[in-house]
């Protein structure tokens, strides 16, 4: 009995969770190299259970997360001082072994004459974060996405994050993190303005 036979009963709208079995098959295979019986009876279900969470993990891949900073306001009430989203959590996935990346991060931008729903800049993060990545890319795209849309004075991202492939592999190190930044604009030309930024992310210190 092949995968679309058993969930032939699924609904119209349930045809997105459908697994191709040739992709179900990838993962019993792993599964089987990694040294254990996939038929046994806690791993039977498990290839499609991996594979639902990696279409969501790399969920990313499905939309332009640059897309959600087309809705700007012009009106501000003469606002133009930085603004900050400070301590945004994410999680990512790393190109090179798959492992986990989670973190962090603080976005900023100095606005010309136009400003975004705060909450967007969360999800321009989640949307690159939401592909396979490398922390430093990650960074780079999410302060070029808002350079490119908002055209502001000045942005900058910091992110701060752990990564699987360090901790539960290889030199199997726990509590390091890794950061990295970009700064675009006045916030990489004019050093008060970093400062200014950088003081603000850090809550002050």
């Amino acid at each position: 009995m092949n995968y679309l036979t058993r969930h032939a009963d699924l609904a119209p709208a349930d045809e997105a969770l459908l697994v191709p079995q040739h992709v179900e098959e990838s993962i019993r295979n792993l599964i089987r190299w990694a040294g254990d019986d996939p038929d046994r009876e806690g791993l039977r279900d498990t290839p499609r259970r991996v594979a639902r969470a990696w279409r969501e993990y790399c969920r990313g891949y499905e939309e332009d997360p640059a897309g959600h900073l087309s809705r700007t306001f012009e009106e501000v009430g003469g606002y133009d001082e930085i603004v900050l989203l400070r301590d945004i959590p994410f999680q990512s996935h790393c190109e090179h072994h798959m492992a986990p990346i989670t973190g962090k991060a603080s976005i900023a931008y100095l606005p010309a004459n136009r400003v975004v729903g705060i909450s967007k800049l969360a999800r321009v993060l989640h949307g690159y974060a939401a592909r396979l990545q490398v922390q430093e890319r990650l960074t780079a795209e999410v302060a070029q996405a808002i350079w490119d849309h908002l055209k502001p004075r000045g942005v900058a991202v910091i992110i701060e994050a752990q990564h699987g492939c360090m901790t539960g592999r290889g030199v199997r190190t726990h509590g390091v993190g890794m950061i990295t930044s970009r700064m675009l604009g006045c916030f990489l030309d004019d050093p008060d303005s970093r400062r200014e930024v950088l003081s603000l992310v850090n809550g002050g210190r």
